[in-house]
């Protein structure tokens, strides 16, 4: 399994509970160096605590599953405009 489709899998057991709360996920973009980028949709991407759903959620659930993985970062939606 390539290594996107890990990272994603591993987004899965993370997901519902974003979706509850009306957010979601998605990977924008796999480094050279490992680093993967997401963007938080829907409620996600505007949440005061969004910052801990990055680190204490998203971020160990990637790193947990996939190890070669060094870091996650947030895209913000204005740095794609």
């Amino acid at each position: 399994m390539d290594l996107t489709a890990r990272v994603e899998q591993a987004l899965e057991s993370i997901r519902p509970y974003l979706i509850a709360d009306g957010g979601n996920v998605a990977i924008e973009e796999i480094t050279s160096d490992n680093i993967v980028k997401v963007k938080l949709l829907g409620n996600c991407g505007s949440c005061k605590m969004s910052f801990m759903t990055m680190k204490a959620g998203i971020e160990q659930a990637i790193m947990k599953d996939v190890p070669e993985i060094k870091g996650v970062q947030a895209v913000d939606l204005a740095e794609q405009a």
